[in-house]
């Protein structure tokens, strides 16, 4: 009996949710009450607790109700596709204010389709479908834009399950029939409801792909047939398709990760400065330095062991066979079992950072008396074949070992520049400085590029073409370096700063100074081992 009480309410309170919802306006309480038709308290009642708890809220005149905000938050968090929708945004707009229809933006729900967003025409009488709801996909233009664009053997199988349901009499309900309008479809970019799903309403669609290739959803113009005309959905069909594929381009952010549970310290040991990862593939751990109080650190699963300790501030380190390859501010250093070996000097000033090629050679970047910043091949006796210059102090150095090229940063400008063989320098990527100062380099196998983001709290991962293709949330202010390591590579490791972070900064980020990891969907080689100057 309780849970038929408890059962009641519920229906009762869901009953409030849904008239509120399909009201543009909102609603007076007595025009709400009059589509319940509830007892005065229960409907009282039953308002105070949505309100309390988000669901609904009174506009600002205190006579009507609408859906809260907690209620919008919850919808928008159970798609996980902010991007999605603020990329569309404008695309929405502007084919609403070319054709005055109202247009749409819709994903994938299983074995059907929903919208997400709305952008109401410039008609009276104009479709007006509710945001969140439900359709076929077999007899809606974005539903057949999707299945369109999914990959055949994905889309013969969806077909297999999907009840072909006969809504109007222009429904498509042969399967031989649907299958060739999706080839057209595909074929054309574009997909077309001609009122299969409601009399006297037409569609026009076309898919959202990124840029891995992925169907995200779809864009959509619909209205009265008699104003969309098949002849006038020809029409349009490429214009939408266009739209899609802007919306599309933009996507290039696919995953914004924030994983603590995941991305964790390798141990409690921290550094006022940590840098220069690098993973060693023969011995497989991990060396990474402190730059500021200088040591040489080396983490295996036993833990970390401090192996050396320079008498200088660390430019950068590299792995050779038999030990490290240490850039201090006047001359570098080999390093074996906790040794120097042998040592030699700079003949060109200080390097601001280091780093070895594919073939084990030694790469530096220097500035030059005349304001002008040089990187080139460090030889033996200590000059710099200089091969690309700059107008602006570079940071970090990383090689392509793929596709011999190589990648500089330059922090003050939150550039990244590509440098080939030919010695031209072009432009890669640009952050702004409210991102973060860039700061380390690591290519992995695709040629995507990873940075990190000092003052930023993030780590950036580039495609190959320049563009941000993911973010990762780390929990420390200061990132400061990363590499790729772990038995099959796909281990991110990062390193991070605690020489500024205050002491009530600390609260906020106890792990500021730590060396941490965490599993990525990219594999990057281990680090290469250098001969050092030749």
């Amino acid at each position: 009996m309780e849970r038929t009480k408890g059962t009641a309410a519920l229906e009762k309170a869901f009953d409030l949710l849904e008239a509120i919802g399909l009201s543009a306006d909102g609603l007076e309480p007595q025009q709400l009450n009059a589509q319940v038709n509830l007892p005065r308290a229960t409907f009282y009642r039953l308002l105070g607790l949505l309100i309390d708890r988000g669901m609904i809220r009174r506009d600002s005149t205190g006579k009507r109700y609408r859906l809260g905000f907690r209620y919008l938050e919850m919808v928008r968090g159970a798609w996980l596709e902010p991007d999605l929708v603020a990329a569309a945004s404008f695309e929405l707009r502007s084919l609403r204010d070319l054709t005055g229809e109202t247009t749409y933006l819709a994903v994938r729900d299983g074995e059907h389709v929903l919208s997400l967003e709305r952008c109401d025409g410039a008609h009276s009488n104009r479709s007006a479908a509710a945001m969140g709801q439900r359709k076929p996909m077999h007899c809606t233009g974005q539903g057949k834009a999707i299945l369109s664009a999914i990959a055949e053997i994905e889309r013969r199988d969806l077909l297999k399950r999907i009840q072909l349901e006969r809504l109007t009499p222009l429904t498509i309900t042969d399967r031989a029939r649907l299958l060739t309008e999706l080839e057209v479809t595909r074929t054309r970019g574009y997909a077309i409801d001609d009122e299969e799903i409601v009399l006297g309403i037409r569609c026009v669609a076309a898919p959202i792909i990124d840029a891995a290739g992925q169907v995200r959803g779809a864009l959509s113009i619909a209205g009265p047939a008699y104003r969309l005309t098949r002849k006038r959905l020809d029409l349009l069909g490429p214009e939408v398709a266009a739209s899609a594929q802007r919306v599309g381009s933009q996507l290039t952010v696919r995953q914004v990760s924030n994983t603590p549970d995941v991305l964790q310290p390798i141990d409690d040991r921290w550094a006022f400065l940590g840098g220069f990862p690098r993973w060693s593939g023969r011995e497989k751990c991990l060396y990474w330095v402190d730059r500021l109080a200088p040591a040489v650190y080396r983490y295996t699963c036993e833990g970390t062991e401090k192996i050396f300790r320079p008498e200088h501030p660390v430019i950068g380190m590299e792995l050779t066979a038999d030990g490290q390859f240490i850039a201090l501010e006047h001359e570098y250093l080999f390093v074996s079992e906790g040794r120097v070996r042998s040592r030699g000097k700079w003949g060109f000033g200080m390097p601001t950072c280091i780093c070895s090629d594919p073939q084990g050679r030694i790469w530096a970047a220097i500035r030059m008396g005349s304001g002008q910043w040089k990187v080139g091949e460090v030889h033996r006796d200590g000059t710099l074949a200089s091969q690309w210059q700059f107008n602006e102090a570079i940071t970090a150095l990383s090689w392509d070992p793929h596709r011999a090229q190589l990648f500089a940063l330059a922090a003050d400008s939150g550039t990244l520049f590509r440098l080939d063989s030919t010695s031209q320098v072009r432009r890669f990527a640009t952050l702004p400085k409210g991102s973060g100062l860039l700061s380390g380099l690591a290519v992995d196998e695709q040629g995507n590029v990873w940075t990190a983001l000092s003052d930023g709290w993030s780590i950036v991962k580039f495609d190959r073409d320049g563009n941000i293709e993911q973010m990762l949330g780390v929990p420390v202010a200061s990132p400061t370096d990363l590499c790729f390591g772990g038995n099959d590579g796909t281990t991110l490791y990062i390193t991070s700063s605690r020489q500024a972070v205050s002491r009530h900064a600390l609260k906020t980020a106890p792990w500021s100074g730590t060396v941490m990891c965490t599993p990525v969907d990219s594999r990057g080689a281990p680090a290469t081992v250098t001969r050092g100057p030749v």
